[in-house]
């Protein structure tokens, strides 16, 4: 629950002005089960984590920094390590998103799915207070920018099919076996 408060927090602090330009920074992290990812942050909260194959990942603009040594891109990186070898079931680093209010309602439900869990795409419309809207949440799903720590593989089919997922099926169907301690 704590790092829900901290999801919570930084959500309402976090949010962007889309008309005021915030300085980013990048790295990118080598993992053996996803591949490379793109981790991105302000000076204050993870804004992105995107797979280097990912349709709807963004390019990289000329003011973004490359900084490895910046300290919640290394907290990011600590922390998905940490999850991928089975020790850790919570994220700590603070995040931030911007999408449209029925985005974020989005987001904030896939957050309060516990590690293990998965629920439907019909049931995250209803959670988010619009149960005829399961097409829209599953495209809001498929644009949340933090993947993993939102953790939008755990959203499944109403007939327990995989869906979709912006890094893959293969890498959903990992990130699964992760939570299910299958994959240890």
């Amino acid at each position: 629950m704590a790092a829900l408060a901290g999801l919570r927090r930084a959500t309402s602090l976090g949010r962007f002005n889309r008309k005021t330009k915030t300085m980013k920074s990048y790295t990118y992290l080598k993992t053996q089960m996803l591949g490379e990812l793109l981790l991105v942050a302000t000076s204050t909260h993870l804004v992105g984590i995107y797979f280097s194959d990912q349709k709807n990942g963004p390019k990289l603009p000329g003011d973004w920094k490359l900084d490895p040594k910046h300290p919640i891109l290394r907290q990011t990186g600590r922390e998905l390590q940490e999850y991928f070898d089975g020790e850790r079931t919570r994220f700590s680093v603070p995040v931030s998103y911007d999408g449209t209010d029925f985005q974020n309602e989005i987001w904030k439900q896939i957050a309060r799915i516990p590690f293990g869990a998965t629920i439907t795409y019909s049931e995250l419309a209803q959670r988010a207070g619009a149960p005829a809207a399961v097409r829209a949440a599953g495209t809001a799903t498929g644009k949340n920018p933090l993947g993993i720590i939102i953790p939008c593989h755990r959203i499944v089919g109403k007939n327990g099919a995989m869906g979709g997922y912006a890094g893959g099926l293969d890498r959903k169907k990992s990130l699964l076996k992760i939570e299910s301690g299958t994959n240890l």
